[in-house]
């Protein structure tokens, strides 16, 4: 797995709004010129909904 975080995440998804889909949080990493690895994290998740930045932190690091 490539190391990945919290900080590089929170950078990310700077100015996403919630609830939101994954879809979302992976364009707004790309507006945020986020690393390559983050991009491919998020396109990677599971879940599909968010509610908040939590549950996004929570899925990236735990699945």
């Amino acid at each position: 797995m490539v190391e990945l975080s919290p900080t590089d995440l929170q950078k990310a998804l700077k100015g996403a709004e919630y609830p939101t889909d994954k879809k979302h949080l992976v364009e707004r990493a790309r507006q945020n010129h986020a690393d390559d690895k983050v991009v491919s994290r998020l396109n990677g998740l599971k879940r599909d909904r968010f509610d908040g930045p939590n549950e996004v932190q929570k899925a990236v690091f735990s699945e």
